[in-house]
C-alpha cells in the first residue's frame, strides 16, 4: 500500500511571523532615546504539533461452516387448481424432507410462486392453450456444513422428478469475527510503518487524531457447480468448504512529536 507522510508547514509561517516580530521591535527600540533594542515580552506562538499518515491493510482467512441452497418445484395439469394442488403436495414433502434433516422452520423461506399457462405452437393458426404449470420456489440455509450434503439429497429426493436444484453457495456463520481479525491485522501494520518512520526521524508517535476504514471486501468459494439435478442422479452430496477471506485497509493519523 502507498504511504505518505504529512507534515505541517503552519510551524514555518509561525516562525516567520515571529522573526518578523522581533526584527521590528528592534527596529523600533534603536529609534528610541539611548538606542537600546527592545524586545517583545511574550512568549513565542506554540507550534503545531506535526502529524503522520499511514495506510495498513491486513486479511483474516475462515472455512466456511454454513451453506444456502435454492430448490424450484414445477408441476403441470389440464387446469390450475390440478396444478398447484400438484405443487403444493410435492412442496409439502419437500419441506418435510428437510425439516426431518434437523433444519429449523426460520432457515426456509418462499422465494416466489408462478402461474402460467401452457401452450400448443404446433399449428399455423393460434396458439392453444393444453394446460397450467405452477412454479414454487425455496430456500434452504443449512447451518451445519457436515449436514448439508444429506438435506440436499433428502430435498431432492422428496421431490423426485418436479424439483430443480439451482444455486449452492457456502458461507461463513460468523464474519464479524473474521472481520476484526483482519482490522487488527491492518491497525498493526500501518503502526508499525509509522513507528518506522518515527525512528528514523528522531521523532515519537502521539496520540491517535484519526483512523478511517478505506476498503473492506471479502470473497467466497465458488457455488457448486450444478445446476439441474433429479432424484435419480442423487447420493449423497459431496461438499467441499473450501476457504473464504476478508480483506480490510485502514488510514491511521497520529499526531508526531
Amino acid at each position: 500500500m502507498g504511504s505518505t507522510i504529512t507534515v505541517s508547514i503552519r510551524s514555518l509561517v509561525v516562525s516567520a511571523v515571529a522573526a518578523t516580530a522581533v526584527v521590528a521591535a528592534y527596529a523600533i527600540g534603536s529609534g528610541q532615546s539611548g538606542g537600546s533594542p527592545a524586545f517583545a515580552a511574550d512568549e513565542p506562538a506554540s507550534l503545531e504539533t506535526a502529524s503522520i499518515v499511514m495506510s495498513g491493510s491486513g486479511e483474516a482467512t475462515g472455512v466456511p461452516d454454513q451453506l444456502t441452497f435454492r430448490l424450484s418445484i414445477s408441476t403441470n395439469a389440464a387446469d390450475v387448481s390440478s396444478a398447484l394442488a400438484s405443487a403444493n403436495r410435492v412442496t409439502s414433502n419437500v419441506l418435510r424432507a428437510v425439516r426431518d434433516q434437523g433444519i429449523d422452520g426460520r432457515d426456509v423461506q418462499t422465494t416466489g410462486l408462478s402461474i402460467h399457462a401452457n401452450y400448443d405452437y404446433s399449428d399455423d393458426g393460434p396458439a392453444v392453450i393444453t394446460g397450467y404449470g405452477v412454479s414454487q420456489k425455496l430456500s434452504v440455509l443449512v447451518r451445519s456444513l457436515p449436514d448439508a450434503g444429506s438435506t440436499i439429497s433428502a430435498a431432492v429426493a422428496a421431490g423426485g422428478n418436479a424439483v430443480r436444484l439451482h444455486g449452492v453457495n457456502l458461507k461463513i456463520g460468523d464474519p464479524d469475527s473474521l472481520m476484526r481479525k483482519a482490522r487488527d491485522a491492518a491497525f498493526a501494520e500501518a503502526q508499525a510503518k509509522a513507528e518506522q518512520y518515527a525512528e528514523a526521524t528522531g521523532r515519537e508517535l502521539g496520540e491517535v487524531t484519526s483512523v478511517r476504514e478505506v476498503a473492506a471486501k471479502s470473497s467466497t468459494p465458488q457455488p457448486y457447480a450444478r445446476d439441474t439435478l433429479v432424484a435419480a442422479e442423487l447420493g449423497p452430496v459431496p461438499i467441499r468448504a473450501g476457504s473464504a477471506e476478508l480483506d480490510v485497509t485502514v488510514s491511521v493519523v497520529w499526531s508526531f512529536v
